[in-house]
């Protein structure tokens, strides 16, 4: 598989914009090809990450990841380790880290990576598959590059 990323780090050069965080996760979902996906945002002052953008989330679910404490849940595990959290098979994971009502997101291969920039957290980027998939070292690596240029975007 070869990733085309370019686009998603020259939307994330741009200076002069702000960011839509619909349409970067979308391009990231492209580029990865996965069909669900989430960006939060961390609040500094209440430790607690916000939800920015979402696809492929089904509406009554919203309420439960809208916002979410570090430690629970994939999103709130990867912000608390400060490392990326995956699961080859939501559907049949049994480790804890997923909360129970994830499995019916109906995605299978999912991971979570913090946003990160000099140390500091700033939220997480999850994206998943509708098949089991554990993604590559190589994958992990270019999902922290793209945490690393959306937190330099959160925090100018």
């Amino acid at each position: 598989m070869t990733l085309d990323t370019k686009p998603i780090f020259e939307t994330l050069a741009d200076e002069g914009s702000a960011i839509g965080w619909n349409g970067l996760l979308a391009e990231i979902l492209g580029a990865f090809d996965c069909s669900t996906g989430t960006i939060h945002t961390l609040d500094q002052d209440s430790q607690l990450l916000h939800l920015k953008a979402y696809q492929g989330i089904p509406e009554f679910l919203l309420p439960k990841m809208t916002v979410i404490p570090i430690g629970k849940g994939m999103a709130g595990v990867a912000a608390e380790r400060k490392r990326p959290v995956q699961i080859c098979n939501l559907q049949t994971d049994e480790s804890g880290v997923a909360i129970p009502s994830a499995k019916e997101t109906k995605v299978e291969g999912s991971i979570t990576v913090p946003l990160m920039l000099n140390g500091r957290l700033h939220g997480t980027l999850g994206i998943a598959k509708p098949i089991p998939y554990e993604f590559t070292p190589k994958e992990e690596e270019t999902l922290m590059e793209i945490g690393e240029a959306i937190s330099r975007k959160i925090v100018s």
